[in-house]
């Protein structure tokens, strides 16, 4: 799940975690994902492609102009499963790699080799070895933070933009959006993006039963209804979004909504590569201002943002203002769904990701 940034500078953490990031200077690759991990069921026979210097993993479908999924953490492209089949099926070209760090492809275990222009210039280069000039990047969770990113970095190789619960970032040439909706996560120490900064602190509370930890963090309910969420106790360990005490209970909140072959495969995929190359995402976090500080100010593609009513994290409200440098904007909100939306309602998601590629693409 990728931070909400914004409360988190306001919290005071990014600029104290920064200053403590150890500095490594070990490049070795990760080469367990490659030996270890399986291919995605449910999914085309993926095949790998030489780009910034690692091997990616890219499961493709159908033929057309081509849109690139991009999931989050601790997700895989096995998370765009339906999306893969239902956007072949209108007539375009559907592609989903495991990003850095992640399932087939692996990645460097230095989180020095991690930021947001590595993670784009990683799509860029998957880009140019398929031959294909521009693509629609669709996101979801740190995903979508990498495909508005994209838009900024890259604008060359966008033909348009589709973020799924993450809002794209406000430039910084722009003031703060007026009368923002306050967040009703409780920023502490305790917020699970902080507690995932110290190398090995996360990994063994994540690793220590990798299924117990899927079936809570892919999960309905619980930390992902906003109603109920409103009503717990402030300093609660929900409210305070702290994921790595909540894992620990034997009973953790949220009910898993997925079928056993999904979650079986994401629990065997992260066993083998461990949590390590997801979570170093986090941890090149604070880089981020640094790099896109000299990016463009305005997307000028056609653009699309999908909601999730309960996603208390990522809600529909941190899209408000993004009209301000997207002139070319659409917004929709999926009810009824926590953060995990193209898992959790893939019939609609489908639905509006066609619809609007139909329109603004084909």
């Amino acid at each position: 799940m990728v931070a909400n940034r914004r409360e988190f500078i306001k919290a005071g953490i990014v600029t104290s975690i920064s200053a403590s990031l150890p500095l490594l200077s070990s490049c070795a690759v990760n080469t367990t994902a490659s030996s270890a991990v399986k291919p995605a069921p449910m999914m085309p026979v993926p095949a790998f492609v030489a780009t910034n210097g690692i091997n990616m993993a890219v499961y493709e479908k159908g033929s057309g102009p081509a849109v690139v999924f991009c999931h989050g953490w601790p997700e895989l492209a096995f998370s765009w499963r339906s999306q893969i089949d239902a956007v072949a099926a209108a007539g375009f070209h559907a592609i989903a790699p495991d990003q850095r760090g992640f399932g087939l492809t692996g990645g460097p275990t230095d989180p020095n080799e991690y930021d947001m222009q590595i993670f784009c210039d990683d799509l860029a280069g998957m880009l140019d070895a398929k031959g294909i000039d521009k693509a629609v990047f669709c996101g979801h969770d740190w995903g979508g933070a990498v495909v508005w990113a994209m838009a900024r970095l890259h604008p060359d190789r966008c033909s348009g933009v589709i973020g799924l619960n993450t809002p794209a970032g406000r430039p910084g040439d722009l003031p703060p959006v007026a009368n923002p909706v306050p967040s009703l996560i409780k920023m502490t120490p305790n917020y699970y993006v902080a507690t995932f900064m110290t190398p090995g602190n996360a990994e063994s509370v994540l690793e220590a039963d990798v299924r117990h930890t899927f079936d809570f963090i892919l999960s309905r309910g619980g930390i992902w209804n906003k109603e109920a969420f409103a009503q717990m106790p402030e300093t609660s360990d929900e409210r305070q979004m702290n994921l790595l005490a909540m894992i620990q209970r034997d009973d953790p909140p949220g009910d898993p909504f997925l079928p056993d072959e999904v979650m079986e495969y994401f629990t065997q995929t992260y066993e083998a590569t461990g949590f390590t190359g997801g979570l170093n995402w986090y941890r090149a976090a604070p880089k981020i201002g640094a790099i896109m500080a000299n990016a463009a100010s305005r997307i000028n593609v056609p653009s699309l943002y999908i909601g999730a009513e309960h996603d208390v994290i990522l809600p529909p409200s941190s899209a408000n203002g993004m009209e301000d440098f997207i002139p070319d904007l659409e917004k929709y909100t999926v009810m009824d769904s926590g953060h995990w939306t193209q898992q959790e309602k893939p019939d609609e998601v489908n639905r509006v990701i066609v619809e609007w590629l139909q329109r603004k693409i084909s």
